[in-house]
């Protein structure tokens, strides 16, 4: 009896510590932080020490710059001129806030890698409806059990007030972009010797609760649906890939099917989720390599290191500008790194390893994810043998007209092939971003993969 009341406690002891685990919410107290000294989403509100970096004082207007008739936003510091360049020459002077990915970058391609720096700009912030849902969520919003889904939570940013790695990568999966887009892009894989071709993409991203036929009185365990549909080259044009990505993956994996233009033919598509291949990527990206990092968190620890402050891209308007064909960006080992634009910004450091047991290609990913915007900005990945294999910039901007932060080009360089991936390069298209895109459930179901897929 004695045995049995002590295994009884020791399992009350180990549920108690998991139910401490899962529960992330804060109190009502540290949640009042987001009006003081942190931001509504959670930054620090305060520049640093030296001023480099400024305080956040709410962002751009929504009328800081011109908006062309294909949608392309005017660049607002098109006057600035770079505080100083980054080279392989001088990197010693500044690898205390460049990545261990951005310092191989350097080593790599000594002669035609660089960063331009610019003077810091906290550009970004939200609609008040969303910083109001991230707010609550603070308060409300908690783990799943074993961390693979969230429960109480509304829109985006679920843990204003992070206390642990897994907690920020939520905060990345689930951060605002615009509720609903439709975007045309294109990806290139070039090779060596800069040689490459394009892919062309139409996407359709939409959150559940910017659905037009949304009921929030009907159950749903959907976070978001996604639609790709491949327009060129001609003997890919018309495959179709959908996504219903979903909120708790422990009570429900996502959902994937393929349409293939070639066969007339849905079929599911389990094989669109961890290290599964990349659409039409050349074995360049991992299925969560998409958008950064994507997916269930699950095949890894996560391990909060704490902040520090890096020189990420940001403010890409430049990069992102019409006038620019896709070939002044592309170039042999890595982008046009002219068109760049590097700040210094606070940074959260997230480390992510393998669990034992379970598969991925990459064994290890260091995430570097920016503290006003939650999106992840440089991502190192390592192999099995623990080298640096891959590294991830996104280069982004900030939507002002719309109040929404998100990539103008999501760049994977590949170290030991010399080979990269660029995707999300519009400058050659129609229209920029359609924020004002609006669709139904019905456009996101298996049935409707064959019309979204007629050539």
């Amino acid at each position: 009896m004695k045995t049995t009341r002590n295994l009884l406690q020791t399992g009350v002891l180990a549920l108690s510590l998991l139910a401490t685990s899962v529960m992330a919410a804060v109190s009502a107290d540290e949640a009042a932080k987001l009006d003081t000294t942190l931001t509504p989403v959670g930054a620090e509100r305060a520049g640093n020490a030296d001023g480099s970096i400024p305080a956040w004082t709410g962002g751009l207007p929504k009328n800081a710059g011109a908006v062309d008739g294909k949608g392309f936003l005017a660049d607002p510091f098109s006057a600035e001129k770079p505080l100083f360049t980054i080279t392989a020459q001088n990197v010693e002077q500044y690898k205390a806030k460049l990545s261990p990915g951005q310092l191989a970058m350097f080593k790599r391609y000594p002669d035609t890698f660089k960063m331009p720096v610019y003077p810091t700009h906290r550009s970004a912030t939200l609609p008040e409806k969303v910083l109001a849902a991230t707010k609550a969520n603070a308060t409300k919003t908690n783990l799943v059990q074993g961390g693979n889904g969230l429960e109480n939570f509304q829109t985006a940013n679920p843990f204003p007030i992070p206390k642990n790695g897994l907690e920020v990568i939520w905060n990345h999966i689930t951060r605002y972009r615009g509720g609903s887009v439709r975007r045309l892009v294109t990806q290139a894989t070039p090779q060596p010797n800069g040689s490459y071709s394009l892919v062309y993409f139409q996407d359709e991203f939409v959150f559940r609760d910017q659905l037009k036929d949304y009921d929030a009185s009907k159950p749903s365990n959907v976070l978001f649906y996604f639609k790709q549909r491949v327009t060129a080259p001609s003997r890919l044009a018309g495959n179709v890939l959908l996504v219903h990505e979903t909120l708790d993956q422990v009570k429900e994996p996502r959902l994937a099917w393929l349409y293939n233009a070639g066969q007339r033919r849905v079929r599911r598509a389990p094989q669109v989720s961890y290290d599964g291949p990349g659409t039409a990527a050349d074995g360049l990206r991992t299925s969560d390599n998409l958008d950064m990092f994507n997916g269930a968190p699950d095949r890894y620890d996560w391990k909060l290191v704490g902040k520090q402050e890096l020189y990420i891209p940001y403010n890409s308007y430049k990069l992102d500008s019409p006038e620019l064909k896709y070939a002044d960006i592309l170039k042999a080992g890595h982008i046009n790194q002219d068109l760049t634009r590097y700040e210094l910004h606070r940074v959260w450091h997230v480390t992510a390893t393998l669990k034992s047991g379970e598969r991925h290609i990459y064994a290890k990913r260091d995430f570097f994810i920016d503290e006003d915007t939650w999106q992840a900005s440089v991502i190192d990945h390592y192999d099995g043998r623990d080298s640096l294999w891959r590294v991830a910039e996104a280069h982004s901007q900030y939507y002002y007209n719309v109040q929404v932060p998100w990539y103008t080009l999501e760049t994977l360089y590949d170290l030991q092939s010399g080979r990269y991936l660029a995707l999300g390069m519009k400058n050659e298209e129609k229209q920029s971003y359609d924020f004002s895109y609006s669709a139904s459930e019905s456009d996101f179901t298996p049935a409707a993969l064959r019309q979204a897929g007629v050539r």
